[in-house]
């Protein structure tokens, strides 16, 4: 293999037309050989600016290193210190806008391949049976953290390792949030992947409670004066889902994200001798932009749909990571874009048969910084198809805020809480990740989460 230079080491994924008719993971991963040959384009810079763009703060010059030397527990090691997901994140992050957006490398070539390193350690590390350290002195105070999602899994292992007893409560019937409902499994393996990282955090001494429904099996008042957790970290996502309020949303056939994700990758309805099987029609259309849009949209591709993405901005808006858009054209995916559905068209019974649309153009910049789309005059059409995903955003579930008394939120309805400790309006409750600032990435969860451990360790020992 040649020596390093300014492209970065090529990594092997799936044929596109091989892979949109399964569900096994596109990126097939770095060989030994490649990972260490790609560990040797970092510079191990002085001031490595590749760590003020992660929001965890790991040392990637010191795992990236310990990689390049074929320390491969070293290089966990190191990783694992700031990050309890680490083959998570090596996944999922949008490490073109954070880490290797600031790399030295990217300057006069191809940033260093972060993520794909961090993803070829952790992998390693699972296949080896190496595991973070997990020699925790009990400190005797206990914490409940609600949402076993990344920023609760954050939170629960950095107050483990710190001697807490932490435990989590989940809603769902399986720990993991997020990873375990929301992303799917070809590009983030479930039974391997995010079970190993939940594993890893129960090794810390965390324990997790499932088929909780906080507010309605207990509230957190009850945890604090009744079942003795000194604090609480509110970390349950957004899982309430947005739609368009347009005429024929209530007809059948009509999905959002959440649900149709959910069913797919907590429920497995994409397996054929599933319990919970899901509609399979011949033309889908995903109404959205983002990563859960690009999710849906593959998704149905591989149920054997024809997919329509359509999204009311330009490609230059769209908020995917360049990656997904990639792949998802790829495999077949047609898009739509300035673009905008108006109503939904039903036929005799009420299934969606069509979704009328209509032509947009970029006008002025909005709130967001983004031109904003206006509708362009007698452009209407109609998009056939048989179902539609609305992928729109979520906000946070009002529940816990509902039934905790104190606790304020913003007319998003998410909670309020500060953004260097997690603290909110209520004595010894903390919150972060999407409940505070609405749908966002995994790892700035995680960044919450790993804020608000280190802002309940400071309110415990300030009570001292």
């Amino acid at each position: 293999m040649a020596a390093p230079g300014f492209e970065r080491v090529p990594i092997s994924e799936q044929e596109a037309s091989v892979r949109a008719k399964n569900f096994d993971e596109v990126c097939l991963g770095y060989t030994e050989e490649e990972a260490v040959l790609e560990a040797s384009r970092c510079l191990n810079c002085k001031n490595p600016r590749c760590v003020q763009g992660c929001p965890v703060n790991i040392d990637i010059p010191g795992f990236i290193m310990a990689l390049k030397e074929q320390n491969f527990k070293g290089a966990y090691d190191k990783i694992s210190e700031s990050s309890a997901l680490p083959a998570v994140c090596g996944r999922v992050c949008p490490q073109e806008t954070q880490c290797e957006a600031l790399c030295i490398r990217g300057v006069k070539g191809d940033a260093v391949s972060i993520g794909k390193l961090e993803r070829y350690t952790a992998d390693r590390a699972r296949e080896e049976g190496i595991k973070p350290h997990t020699d925790c002195a009990p400190n005797g105070h206990k914490i409940a953290v609600i949402g076993s999602g990344p920023a609760g899994l954050t939170c629960a292992g950095d107050l483990a390792r710190l001697g807490y007893d932490v435990t989590i409560f989940e809603a769902l019937h399986e720990a993991g949030g997020v990873l375990t409902y929301g992303i799917p499994e070809f590009r983030l393996p479930k039974d391997t992947v995010v079970a190993a990282e939940i594993e890893n955090v129960k090794a810390l001494g965390v324990k997790i409670e499932t088929n909780v429904v906080i507010g309605k099996s207990v509230t957190i008042d009850e945890l604090m004066e009744d079942e003795g957790f000194e604090a609480v970290f509110i970390g349950s996502g957004a899982g309430l889902p947005m739609f368009m309020k347009i005429p024929g949303e209530n007809a059948k056939g009509v999905f959002s994200a959440n649900e149709y994700l959910t069913r797919n990758n907590l429920m497995k309805a994409f397996r054929e001798d599933s319990d919970t099987p899901i509609f399979r029609p011949a033309k889908v259309a995903v109404v959205g932009g983002g990563n859960v849009a690009m999710d849906a949209a593959r998704t149905a591709l591989r149920l054997g749909a024809e997919v329509t993405i359509v999204y009311r901005r330009s490609e230059a808006e769209l908020p995917a990571r360049v990656e997904e858009v990639h792949h998802a054209k790829e495999e077949g995916i047609k898009f739509e874009l300035l673009t905008n559905p108006i109503e939904i068209l039903e036929d005799d019974d009420h299934n969606v048969r069509a979704m009328k649309c209509i032509r947009m153009e970029l006008g002025e910049p909005d709130a967001s910084g983004r031109r904003r789309p206006v509708p362009v005059e007698g452009s209407e059409f109609e998009l056939e198809t048989n179902a539609v995903i609305m992928a729109l955003g979520t906000s946070p579930n009002p529940l816990i805020a509902s039934t905790t008394e104190g606790l304020d939120t913003n007319k998003w309805k998410c909670i309020v809480a500060s953004e260097e400790n997690g603290q909110t309006s209520k004595a010894g409750v903390f919150a972060g990740g999407d409940a505070v600032t609405g749908a966002a990435t995994v790892i700035l969860a995680m960044g919450a989460g790993k804020a608000a451990a280190k802002g309940i360790d400071e309110y415990i020992k300030s009570k001292q």
